[in-house]
């Protein structure tokens, strides 16, 4: 038998959808298979993403987009699981603003201009007439926490906020205009990335760590282990406010947030595609060029 292996993993906020990751720490599952994780925190999705790509990182968990486009670069960068594939996320808008077509001339918060969140802002505000950069104005104002920061202190109009911030944001009197999932209700939200060379050299650790993340997963969409699993989700994200953390987890799990087995449906992926194309992010000629982004043969191997 080997020894343990310590993998670094990369993630911008690691926060409420790096709730498996946590649980498989602290369950043990992760022991049980001979994997230890190295917390990188980095600040914004990109520079997981990048962190990745130049070796400093292992893995990361992240938006998909900066993957796919150095896949159909050419690149070695590969998704190799899904960490979640819903967007428990709501537009948190300052009084006054009162649905999305008054967002014309606002200022809107997001942690990237290429991945994530600002692909699915502009998404939503394309359906009501809205486009980029003639109609608003992206601000880089960070993760979800500091975009609250940044609403609250009128640096922004408006942010995508995830539960159990967007609740906290209705609470505290800012208003809830649209839920991404409504317009968008599957999606490769977040997904497990690495780099084939790396990958390919330490496939069996890869395995491993995989199927711990797996089991994770089964455990937090069991609701009969939610003694255990809510105390760790509130204390990634609203630590004293049981309350609040409840609604928020409930509100997640009921979307179907974290996928069974991780596997990456081929709907989910498209849509992340399709999105990319419709942001400008991707040529519609690429599109064919996506379908080996994703490597299936780390996930449900035990």
């Amino acid at each position: 038998m080997t020894g343990t292996t310590t993998i670094k993993m990369a993630g911008g906020a690691q926060g409420f959808n790096w709730l498996p990751v946590f649980i498989a720490v602290e369950q043990g599952m992760l022991s049980d298979r001979r994997v230890e994780i190295e917390f990188l925190r980095l600040g914004s999705v990109e520079k997981a993403t990048q962190a990745v790509q130049s070796g400093t990182a292992d893995l990361a968990i992240t938006p998909p987009e900066g993957a796919i486009a150095n896949y159909v670069a050419g690149g070695d960068l590969r998704i190799i699981a899904a960490n979640s594939l819903r967007l428990p996320m709501s537009l948190v808008a300052s009084k006054g603003v009162g649905n999305v077509a008054n967002l014309r001339g606002k200022r809107i918060g997001t942690s990237s201009l290429t991945e994530g969140t600002a692909v699915y802002v502009r998404e939503m505000l394309q359906r009501d007439g809205l486009t980029y950069p003639a109609d608003y104005e992206f601000v880089l104002s960070g993760i979800h926490t500091t975009r609250w920061t940044a609403l609250r202190q009128g640096e922004i109009d408006c942010a995508p906020q995830p539960a159990p911030w967007n609740f906290l944001a209705e609470r505290e009197g800012f208003d809830l205009i649209a839920e991404v999932s409504d317009v968008i209700p599957e999606v490769l939200f977040a997904a497990l990335v690495g780099a084939d060379n790396w990958l390919r050299a330490n496939t069996d650790s890869v395995r491993r760590l995989v199927a711990a993340l797996r089991d994770a997963h089964e455990f937090i969409n069991d609701p009969q282990n939610d003694r255990i699993t809510l105390p760790v989700y509130e204390r990634i994200t609203t630590p004293g406010d049981a309350d609040l953390a409840k609604r928020g987890f409930d509100y997640t799990r009921a979307l179907g947030m974290w996928p069974t087995r991780l596997v990456v449906p081929d709907a989910a992926l498209r849509t992340s595609v399709d999105l990319m194309v419709r942001a400008n992010l991707l040529n519609s000629d690429q599109v064919a060029m996506t379908g080996g982004v994703f490597d299936p043969q780390y996930v449900g191997v035990a």
